[in-house]
């Protein structure tokens, strides 16, 4: 099986606009969050308005002209996406002072503006990241009234655009999840506690310049909302998690990034792509092995088979369960404004 991933370097409201109908299958994504000190000069290069209404202290105003820039990107999904594909964004609230202190409910707007544009909002999760104790302690530590709930979980807005999908059925008994996968993943409620792959060199130095999430967020998102063949879009694309989580994980994908020393900065990550991307896979089979092991020791048995593996399934669904691991990544294309990767996956 061979996939393809292409960076484009690039505005995310004209690149998206240049993507084809249907063109992806799922997007997962955490845009730059409005009203976070460390974006206020990315947008304001692209609507001055924005940087004078924060000089003014006008919050709102600056907050309402910072989501009318990602409306733009959102405003083209319905056509870009699939029928029934999933848009997934990543995406908290911030706090700021400007006027006074104040939240600015990032999740809300993002939600009410993609439904404005036809998609229907599912359930989605609270995550929770890892933070620092002493942050806990905002506003007037011990004493009331005046101290602030500390912000320890970002939101995963989960959202449909259409109907069901139905995929070949082929690809989705391939890709299906393991029964105590399908229990843990889908809780309304996740906590990771850091990034899986340690980055380096200027990999680590373009981190700190962007929002990236650790790989075992989006890895999991694309786990659960497409089958093999699918392709994953990031508009946002940052360091490149998400196509990352889609190369090791066997999906297509397209990512686009304004700022060319964080593409130049996946090669680093794309080198260690197929050690990863097996020892993903190989950690999904131990853990089921070791569930099996725990059923059997507590005189529970499991009915089915599973085609390709030595272990036995819960539930008729994972028969065809099939992992694939990423055995090459070549880079094919490397201009200005377009990088492409083309991997290689065999079954394991």
């Amino acid at each position: 099986m061979q996939t393809e991933h292409v960076v484009h370097v690039a505005d995310a409201r004209e690149a998206v606009a240049e993507l084809g109908d249907d063109a992806v299958d799922l997007v997962v994504t955490s845009p730059p969050y409005p009203m976070v000190e460390m974006w206020d000069e990315s947008f304001t290069a692209q609507d001055p308005a924005i940087g004078e209404a924060l000089a003014a202290n006008e919050g709102d105003r600056a907050f309402e002209l910072m989501h009318d820039l990602l409306d733009e990107v959102w405003a083209e999904l319905p056509r870009v996406v699939s029928e029934g594909g999933i848009v997934v964004v990543n995406v908290g609230p911030a706090t700021r002072t400007l006027d006074r202190f104040r939240q600015y409910p990032n999740h809300e707007a993002i939600s009410r503006r993609l439904r404005d544009h036809g998609f229907q909002s599912l359930p989605g999760v609270l995550w929770r990241k890892p933070t620092n104790s002493a942050a806990k302690f905002m506003g007037s530590g011990m004493r009331p009234p005046n101290a602030y709930v500390t912000l320890e979980h970002e939101h995963l807005l989960v959202f449909r655009n259409g109907g069901l999908r139905q995929p070949d059925p082929e690809r989705r008994d391939a890709a299906a999840y393991f029964w105590e996968e399908r229990n843990e993943w889908f809780s309304d409620l996740w906590e990771f506690t850091g990034e899986r792959q340690a980055l380096s060199g200027a990999a680590a130095d373009a981190r700190d310049r962007s929002g990236a999430f650790p790989l075992d967020l989006p890895l999991r998102l694309v786990r659960m909302f497409s089958v093999y063949g699918d392709t994953v879009l990031d508009p946002f694309w940052g360091t490149g998690t998400t196509s990352l989580a889609a190369l090791v994980a066997g999906r297509p994908s397209v990512g686009i990034e304004r700022d060319p020393d964080l593409v130049r900065a996946f090669d680093a990550r794309v080198a260690d792509a197929p050690e990863l991307s097996a020892d993903l896979v190989r950690e999904r089979l131990d853990r089921h092995r070791e569930f099996v092991a725990e059923r059997r020791a507590d005189g529970k048995t499991l009915q089915y088979d599973a085609e390709h593996y030595d272990f036995p399934v819960v539930t008729k669904q994972e028969r065809r369960i099939r992992l694939y691991e990423a055995t090459t990544v070549t880079r094919e294309d490397a201009a200005a404004e377009r990088r492409r990767y083309v991997a290689e996956h065999d079954p394991i």
